[in-house]
């Protein structure tokens, strides 16, 4: 074996990579031309690993195979002129023809020197170039015909050529300076070597290039594509190097400022425990007192415990530390297993409830139950409350009142426009600016575990690409699930049980199954013009006088003038409206008085077209029963129940069907019902079938520009149509609502109530509803129902006998 040795001479190593060949070349006198050395014909081959001998340079070498050995020996005591070649394949032990180069370069034994380690080395100097041409023996080791090569030199005064063996002694310059393992003594040496050839030589035995690569270079005879060659390896060497060298002082900039900030964060804490304390332990400290009276699981302790100790071991300057200490102050702050005490005097919970709401019996009845459980069992194990209705009906207020009733916070948490699920759930705390969702959030407020909670507008909560709100809400309102609801910042089961949960929402139309499932919805239907009067006089007026400083005598305002308002300034089922019609009155009396200018206290009707301007609404009323195909419906709307008119015409034609009034699709379909219906039954009701082939058919419903639909104005499609059909009176002061079939049924419809208040707003006296929504008016308070007569039908043909008079109109048409 043949190896590169580095010994203690004057050396020069040129390569920066620490598995290069361990190639130590001495600067010694070297003939330009080598015109003295005369190649052999034949040569004994000594193989070498990982090194490439180029001519003129010297180089030591470790023998260890014995064939190798011998061949020194012997050579040694002879002509000590061998052949080196580079093997191949390094890790092949025996070489043959087929494991070696076929160009190497004939050497000189110098010296043969038995080191301390009982290992041979060989210093050795390159002469020539040659090209084996045969193999003439392997035993005792190889021995080759060779042919002598000679470099083609450059021409003289070649100034490209004296370019690059400039740009060559440069570069290598470069790298020395660049590369840490070099002696710099190495410089010197390349300043001081005149020969070009021996220059590219000394670089070429020197350069950090693999074998491949010195191999090629030895193979080049052109002197000049030789250097060119080298020139290429020497620049990729020179990149790589000063990257290197770029990355190793970033990397020495940022540890220097690294161990600059800790060095002046310990005098830091070195100065501030001079001065009484590190306020960094001293609020780890404080982190670990309070933990001391909270009453959370062992599970959560263990948690903080840990988290506690990870804070400790954080540098105060990193950017994770405030981080934890946020974390760990969430996990303190919130109520664990903390509850406020519940007063179960149910009496004072009804007084509350009636002075704080108006009528709203049903939902305070049930409300009422709720929190007799509660008493009796001690948990919430029950269906989540849900309370429905228009808006203005007190829903959310209704919340506040049993919150004081029960002497428990109240957390009010509106979930319209809501769209991220992590706004229930929060994100993981390794996000930036990462937060526990609002259910932790308002808990953590509250200051208690079982606050009355109030999740507003549940109905208009969104649904995107950051995922489905309302799905992270089934766990809260799941009182199976909701004893371990997790939070995703927290990284913990946090206990809801306890808390009271009432949802809000205007229609269930949008709320998804599985949520409405897990709730118990309660309805709240709008009021009628007493309640509003009432709530107006107990509530919103000494609301408003308070609000804007204004005393009781300094505002007087009649049942009558209340009534008026509500008519003819709001349209709605609740008290909103009313309430800021309210405010705008008392804002003129106050701008009154302020100004010290005379006014009468006692508001009249006549004063409000001055106070509040023109009349806002006028409330449809009965129209009278002169026109035939003129029927009164009732409608059910957002903001409470409607009085609406169908009314039908005939025209000669072809018997086509107009419907106009901007209809639904429902709708129509209710009118197409109604006169096939019609045409079915033709002849028990007296109607001529010639009409429904010669004359067409109008229906319209007034009020265009509002989109109407439902199937609820069934019934009063086909007494339209058949009081157009036969020109007969329609019974005076008479409404209806109801579905009907094809087979000539009548359907339940609902909404109800909100219809029968718009009926006795209109001045109606009777109403016609289906049987089965009989049950229906049985559960309304007398007081809704008082002064109106109710008609319960099962099939068509009884409508048409209760509405339908014998006595036809004035001026009837003559079909």
């Amino acid at each position: 074996m043949s190896n590169i040795e580095e010994i203690d001479f004057k050396n020069i190593l040129l390569s920066g990579d620490d598995n290069a060949p361990e190639i130590v070349p001495i600067i010694t006198d070297f003939d330009g031309d080598m015109g003295k050395f005369k190649m052999p014909k034949k040569l004994p081959i000594l193989p070498l690993r990982n090194a490439v001998l180029f001519p003129g340079v010297v180089v030591p070498i470790t023998v260890g195979r014995e064939k190798s050995l011998k061949l020194i020996k012997e050579i040694f005591k002879k002509d000590k002129i061998i052949g080196t070649v580079t093997q191949i394949d390094k890790n092949v032990e025996n070489p043959t023809e087929k494991d070696i180069y076929k160009v190497g370069t004939a050497a000189e034994i110098i010296k043969i020197l038995e080191m301390p380690d009982n290992t041979t080395s060989v210093i050795i100097q390159g002469k020539k170039r040659f090209e084996i041409q045969k193999i003439e023996s392997v035993k005792p080791y190889i021995t080759a015909s060779v042919k002598e090569l000679n470099d083609i030199k450059a021409k003289k005064n070649d100034k490209e050529f004296d370019a690059i063996i400039g740009s060559v002694r440069d570069l290598a310059i470069k790298i020395i300076k660049l590369s840490t393992n070099v002696q710099q003594e190495g410089i010197f040496a390349l300043k001081n070597i005149s020969d070009s050839t021996f220059l590219i030589n000394f670089i070429c035995s020197n350069t950090d290039v693999k074998i491949k690569g010195k191999q090629n270079l030895l193979e080049t005879n052109d002197l000049k594509k030789r250097a060119i060659t080298l020139l290429e390896y020497l620049s990729t060497q020179l990149q790589m190097l000063e990257l290197k060298d770029d990355i190793q002082s970033k990397v020495k900039s940022e540890l220097d400022k690294q161990q600059r900030e800790f060095l002046l964060n310990q005098q830091m804490k070195t100065i501030r425990d001079e001065l009484g304390g590190n306020p960094l332990e001293q609020e780890v400290e404080e982190l670990k007192v309070k933990a001391k009276d909270k009453k959370w699981s062992k599970e959560v302790e263990e948690l903080f415990n840990k988290e506690r100790n990870k804070l400790q071991r954080m540098n105060p300057a990193a950017g994770e530390y405030s981080v934890q200490l946020n974390y760990l102050q969430i996990l303190l702050e919130l109520p664990w297993n903390e509850y406020s005490e519940d007063n179960f005097d149910l009496k004072n919970a009804q007084k509350i409830l009636d002075n704080d709401h108006y009528g709203l019996d049903k939902v305070k009845e049930r409300i009422l139950e709720h929190l007799a459980v509660l008493k009796l069992k001690g948990d919430l194990k029950s269906p989540i409350i849900c309370l429905y209705g228009p808006p203005g009906v007190g829903k959310t207020s209704l919340g506040k009142s049993i919150a004081k009733s029960l002497n428990r916070k109240y957390v009010r948490m509106s979930l319209g426009g809501l769209h991220d699920e992590a706004e229930i759930r929060g994100h993981r705390k390794t996000y930036i600016g990462a937060m526990p969702g609002r259910i932790i959030q308002n808990i953590r407020k509250a200051k208690t575990s079982n606050p009355v909670f109030i999740l507003d507008e549940i109905d208009k909560v969104g649904n995107d690409y950051h995922g489905d709100p309302s799905s992270a809400l089934l766990e809260v309102l799941d009182p199976e699930q909701n004893s371990t609801f997790h939070d995703n910042f927290l990284d913990l089961d946090y206990d809801l049980s306890k808390a009271m949960f009432i949802a809000t929402a205007n229609t269930l139309s949008t709320i998804s199954p599985a949520l409405r499932d897990r709730m118990e919805m309660i309805q709240m239907s709008g009021y009628i013009v007493e309640e509003k009067i009432e709530i107006a006089k107990r509530h919103l007026i000494p609301k408003q006088l308070e609000a804007h400083g204004v005393k009781q005598q300094q505002l007087i305002l009649s049942k009558q003038v209340v009534e008026n308002i509500i008519e003819n300034y709001t349209r709605e089922s609740g008290v909103r409206e009313l309430d800021k019609q309210l405010a705008k009155l008392t804002r003129r009396t106050a701008k009154k008085i302020a100004f010290k200018e005379e006014y009468n206290p006692n508001i009249s009707i006549e004063d409000l077209n001055k106070l509040l301007g023109v009349q806002e609404y006028s409330r449809d009323k009965y129209q009278g029963n002169e026109f035939a195909g003129v029927v009164t419906g009732l409608a059910w709307t957002s903001v409470g129940g409607e009085i609406l008119f169908i009314e039908t015409s005939l025209s000669k034609g072809k018997g086509t069907l107009t419907l106009t009034g901007n209809l639904g699709d429902v709708m129509k379909e209710s009118a197409i019902l109604a006169l096939e219906y019609l045409k079915a039954h033709s002849k028990k009701l007296n109607i001529n079938e010639d009409v429904f082939e010669k004359w067409n058919v109008h229906v319209h419903v007034p009020e265009g520009a509002i989109p109407k639909d439902g199937p609820s104005a069934g019934v009063t499609m086909v007494t339209s149509l058949a009081s157009a059909f036969t020109q007969r009176k329609v019974k005076k002061n008479l409404a209806m609502t109801g579905e009907i079939t094809l087979r000539g049924k009548v359907l339940p419809v609902g909404g109800i109530k909100e219809k029968i208040l718009a009926a006795k707003r209109a001045n109606i006296k009777e109403i016609i509803l289906s049987e089965d929504n009989r049950k229906d008016i049985s559960e309304i308070k007398d007081i809704y129902v008082k002064g109106l007569k109710f008609h319960y039908v099962k099939n068509i043909i009884d409508v048409l006998d209760m509405a339908l008079l014998k006595q036809k109109v004035s001026s009837p048409i003559d079909i």
